[in-house]
């Protein structure tokens, strides 16, 4: 605890008397933050670094995992984190973010791992599909690299867990949100995100790069609420390659 209670009066006397204007004015005005990041709880992922973003611009939901239950299964405090973040907020952008030498995607391929960890093993359920896909859809893979694609393949798993919380739905249906999925290599530092279009993770960072969106908001399915010949086109998440 010494080093956490050294930070904490480095932050006091240091970073928070250089940065009083900007905390006095997220005290007055409120936060506005645009985006929503669900990432995991690794210690080595900081949504706030790996963005560089400052106080009061992300509002960031971490957990093992980073797992999203299905709205089925809600009243959690990611859920709730979620329908705060798009209804109080009013963020447009939520991005799921894994990353490679996950613990969770580790253990999800050796349950016996979780034995004496039950909280974690039913937490870890809600990327059973992700371990599904990895095994009907990849040949045999080395342990590494089996992980990799697992953490990827939840990223993409748990973009489908989002699509059915309804504060989320009605925001894709009237192009307010948009959905992103990232992966976030360690010892590289690079971001790979998920390219709706082409179901693949594309490098992100160059400046003049146009952001892949996994699911981008559209307008209502029908167009004309009284008739039911128009149909929009509905974004599809598809699995990574």
């Amino acid at each position: 605890m010494d080093s956490i209670i050294d930070g904490v009066s480095h932050f006091r006397s240091v970073v928070f008397h250089e940065q009083r204007s900007l905390y006095q004015r997220l005290v007055h005005h409120g936060q506005q933050p645009k985006a929503l990041v669900i990432s995991c709880a690794d210690s080595r992922v900081v949504p706030e670094i790996i963005t560089q973003s400052g106080p009061g611009e992300l509002f960031v939901c971490r957990n093992a995992g980073n797992i999203v239950p299905p709205f089925s299964q809600m009243n959690g405090g990611v859920s709730s984190a979620i329908e705060y973040a798009v209804v109080g907020l009013g963020v447009v952008d939520i991005v799921v973010c894994g990353h490679s030498d996950c613990g969770a995607m580790k253990a999800l391929l050796k349950p016996e791992a979780l034995k004496d960890m039950p909280n974690v093993a039913a937490w870890l359920r809600h990327a059973e599909s992700a371990r599904h896909v990895l095994r009907e859809a990849y040949s045999l893979l080395p342990e590494a690299e089996a992980a990799r694609v697992l953490a990827m393949e939840n990223v993409v798993a748990q973009l489908n867990h989002l699509r059915s919380h309804p504060s989320v739905a009605a925001k894709l249906a009237s192009g307010q949100l948009n959905l992103h999925g990232w992966f976030f290599d360690l010892e590289s530092g690079h971001i790979l995100a998920l390219d709706g279009d082409t179901g693949k993770f594309l490098p992100v960072g160059d400046r003049n790069q146009t952001l892949q969106v996994a699911v981008r908001g559209t307008r209502r399915a029908v167009a004309d609420p009284c008739c039911g010949h128009t149909h929009g086109n509905a974004s599809h998440v598809t699995a990574a390659e």
